[in-house]
Formats: structure tokens, C-alpha cells, sequence
């Protein structure tokens, strides 16, 4: 795959990169802070760990005095809630890897059109109708579609930029055809 395969214009922004497991964590994290469902699973599960943590805490200084089966029922169920708000997203990455990290080498090219991935196996085009939100983290942007759940997204890393220069014009176009959540 070479870039004269693909017509390139002034205004487009090419990433070249290799996948890694970290993006699509970071990704997948993005995406429950930047989208209205993430968000509500989110404060359900700090809810409940929140909860929990209450019961366990009258259960071991209620008037009762401690209860050693209640308490590691309560204490068993927090460090559930915490495994799935912590690990949940880190597992799905990995598994998300497994599909795109034997595709090789990715390059984006960002441009008034969309976004364009190419891979060893695989080219697909997203229109910018199709891409109407976008967040940044330190390492990633995350195209995200519009609704409520985000459920198709872009990631593109800033490490696959040929120079800083490249992740600012990144950003501006970012800015100019969609939306920062």
C-alpha cells in the first residue's frame, strides 16, 4: 500500500501507524466518558460501588457490631463493580486487537471528505455525516458516530502524525467538520 494509491489533496492528514492494545483501551474509555449511554453505565456502576461501600460500612460498625459473612458479600460485590468499571474496557481491547492488530500497518487520511482507513485487508471510508463527534485524549482522537451510544468510532493516534504540525492540523480539521464532545 503506497500513499499514490490514494488521492491525497493539501488539506489531508495522513496517520501511519501500527494498532497497539493501548488504543483501543483508550478508546473504549473515550467512548464511555464522551457518549449519554457511557456516561449512565458509568455513574450506575460508581452508584452501586457507592452503595456497597455504605452497606459494608454500616455492616462492620453498625450497632450489631461486624457481621463476617455480610461483610464479604458487600466487600465481594464492590470489588466486582470495581473490576467491571476498571477492567471491563482493558479486556475489550485486547479483544478488539485481536481482530485489527494482524491488519498490519493502518493509514487515515483525514480531509474534507471524511476519514479514510486503509489496512492490509481492509479500506473503508467514513463520511463526515457519519462522524459528527470527535473527543481527544493525550494519545488519541476518537471519531464517534452520532448516536446516543457511539457505537461506531475512529481511532486515530497522534503517534502516527509525521510531526507535531500534522496533529494541529489533525485537530483544526477535527474542529471544522465535526464536533468536540
Amino acid at each position: 500500500m503506497t500513499e499514490e494509491q490514494y488521492e491525497t489533496t493539501p488539506e489531508t492528514v495522513e496517520l501511519v501507524y501500527l494498532p497497539v492494545v493501548s488504543d483501543a483501551t483508550e478508546a473504549l474509555r473515550t467512548r464511555m466518558r464522551a457518549t449519554p449511554a457511557g456516561r449512565l453505565q458509568n455513574a450506575m456502576l460508581l452508584g452501586a460501588a457507592g452503595l456497597l461501600a455504605l452497606v459494608l460500612v454500616g455492616s462492620v460498625i453498625g450497632p450489631k457490631g461486624p457481621t463476617l459473612s455480610g461483610t464479604g458479600l458487600w466487600a465481594f460485590g464492590l470489588v466486582l463493580i470495581a473490576f467491571l468499571y476498571l477492567m471491563v474496557p482493558a479486556l475489550q481491547g485486547r479483544q478488539v486487537h485481536r481482530m485489527i492488530g494482524p491488519q498490519g500497518e493502518f493509514r487515515a487520511f483525514v480531509d474534507g471528505a471524511g476519514i479514510r482507513v486503509v489496512s492490509l485487508h481492509s479500506e473503508t471510508t467514513y463520511r463526515w455525516t457519519m462522524l459528527t463527534r470527535y473527543a481527544e485524549t493525550r494519545d488519541l482522537f476518537v471519531a464517534l458516530t452520532p448516536d446516543r451510544y457511539g457505537i461506531g468510532m475512529v481511532v486515530l493516534p497522534k503517534r502516527g502524525a509525521a510531526d507535531p504540525g500534522e496533529v494541529d492540523r489533525l485537530r483544526a480539521a477535527l474542529d471544522r467538520y465535526s464536533t468536540r464532545v
